[in-house]
């Protein structure tokens, strides 16, 4: 749920990269972080787990100020993949404005990738959160890989599910951007129905998304 301080005119949306381990979202949010202007960007911190790890940084550290005078700032948060660090997954889950689901192309992948989706959808249910109108957006990372899913089996296995899917080699940047700006997407319209983004403080879909990104 986004943070909403009435007295400070401060609205902070989080956004969640989520995934099975190995998938690419310590490299989702690297890759994009490399290309964010310097002054969109906080730092990048890491919290250290056993055998993995949580990455986050400040979107917007300064925020930006819409017409009416609302401040809006962004967080970016990644959720370690093993199994052992469920709890550190619902922690960094909770309260999420939408969330990119990094999925593993390789074909040897598949059954952890529904594992970690339905472990997605159980944790989201645990934390009061509506699967089914969070803002989500599914990346199928790795295509650079030898011996992966096709694209064509991919559409075909998420065919009846409403979820946008992006295909992605992350280490290179390709579809890093895309995945986000499709999220950014489907937060713009979710704030828009709660706090009136548009009618009531001026602020449009494409002043949205590039007040956000920049140049990006």
């Amino acid at each position: 749920m986004a943070e909403y301080n009435e007295q400070q005119q401060k609205l902070t949306i989080k956004l969640v990269y989520y995934g099975p381990a190995l998938s690419g979202k310590t490299t989702n949010l690297m890759s994009l972080h490399d290309m964010l202007s310097p002054e969109l960007k906080g730092d990048m911190m890491t919290l250290e787990t056993k055998n993995d790890r949580t990455l986050f940084f400040d979107l917007l550290p300064l925020g930006f100020r819409a017409p009416s005078g609302l401040l809006i700032k962004f967080k970016l948060f990644t959720v370690p993949g093993q199994v052992a660090h469920d709890g550190t997954r619902k922690a960094v889950l909770s309260r999420a404005d939408g969330v990119a689901f990094i999925a593993d192309s390789q074909q040897d992948q598949g059954t952890n990738n529904a594992e970690s989706f339905q472990n997605l959808a159980d944790n989201a249910a645990r934390l009061g959160l509506d699967f089914e109108t969070l803002p989500l957006v599914v990346q199928y990372n790795k295509r650079d890989l030898p011996n992966i899913i096709s694209e064509e089996e991919i559409t075909h296995r998420w065919g009846r599910a409403k979820w946008p899917i992006f295909f992605s080699s992350a280490l290179s940047g390709q579809g890093v951007q895309e995945t986000f700006r499709e999220l950014l997407r489907q937060i713009y319209h979710e704030m828009e129905q709660r706090f009136q983004l548009k009618t009531e403080h001026h602020v449009t879909e494409k002043s949205f998304i590039s007040s956000i990104t920049g140049t990006l």
